[in-house]
């Protein structure tokens, strides 16, 4: 039977590939001239490397050649999402006012199964780690507790591998999404992730050791919160004392994304309390000034 720690990089590349296929909308909204400056800027960018570190027919095909194997392995989601994405998503969410957001990342599936508060996420019988309940409350910048509100959860297990992206492991292991009481209140119950490396037997982890570079991403749990009438937030949250918040490779933390877990009074694992701020949707504010 394959398990979890036989995962590969061309699987799991090739698995993150097919997802964004099936789950991504790739429009084509983008004009001629924003398609001509952004790719014009981009062939210009690599140029000027090339002059200015006069590179060499060796390195020029040491690229090609890496450039092939990503797309051999299909980890061009893996690359452009933890070495680019936290730029995008910095201009994204430049003008949001409540909580903070960072990047989605390759592993994210939609439809997770629901559940109401209070719920506990998918795992196997004696699922390895510390047991972690994770709650808070979902309301708007302006104080308002957003009823029903969906949080929807993944992360990694003990070993930091993905459910789906791994062989061995259960569909929706770690995955739900859970609703929020009237209040706004959610309470979870799953396990404390494990820091991990992102794959390192293919293309990206070649890059990695040719560079010198470290593969660690800090352990972290990753959400999608939305509520009717507000903006979806997409983040992700860390774990104070992980050796890799100050170094995360996918360059993702942000200090108000760390958490500060505290014993149960039960002694049965960890705790922790996080709030989530939604800012309106344009059409909510729009409707709003209206009304006014």
């Amino acid at each position: 039977m394959t398990t979890e720690t036989q995962a590969t990089a061309a699987a799991s590349g090739a698995g993150a590939t097919a997802r964004f296929r099936e789950n991504k909308h790739v429009g084509g909204g983008t004009s001629q001239a924003r398609v001509s400056a952004l790719a014009g800027r981009l062939i210009k960018a690599v140029n000027d490397i090339v002059t200015d570190e006069l590179v060499s027919y060796d390195e020029y095909n040491a690229l090609k050649a890496w450039l092939i194997s990503v797309g051999e392995t299909g980890e061009w989601p893996l690359f452009l999402d933890v070495w680019v994405e936290h730029s995008v998503e910095e201009v994204a969410n430049a003008n949001r006012h409540g909580s903070k957001g960072t990047i989605e990342g390759p592993y994210y599936l939609p439809g997770a199964p629901v559940q109401h508060s209070p719920a506990t996420l998918p795992m196997r019988d004696e699922e390895p780690g510390t047991p972690l309940l994770f709650q808070g409350h979902v309301k708007s910048v302006a104080g308002e507790p957003l009823a029903g509100a969906q949080i929807e959860l993944w992360h990694a297990d003990d070993l930091g591998f993905y459910s789906q992206f791994a062989p061995g492991l259960p569909e929706w292991n770690l995955r739900g999404t859970v609703i929020a009481d009237d209040q706004g209140n959610f309470q979870i119950n799953t396990i404390q992730p494990a820091p991990y490396q992102i794959p390192t037997d293919g293309a990206c982890g070649a890059l990695i050791a040719a560079a010198g570079w470290h593969a660690w991403r800090p352990a972290h749990i990753h959400l999608k919160v939305s509520a009717a009438g507000h903006r979806l937030i997409t983040t992700q949250l860390y774990f104070e004392g992980d050796e890799h918040v100050a170094d995360d490779i996918a360059s993702a933390v942000k200090p108000d994304l760390v958490l500060a877990p505290t014993g149960r009074a039960d002694g049965q694992g960890r705790e922790v309390t996080y709030d989530f701020i939604l800012d309106r949707t344009t059409e909510a504010l729009d409707r709003i000034g209206r009304s006014r």
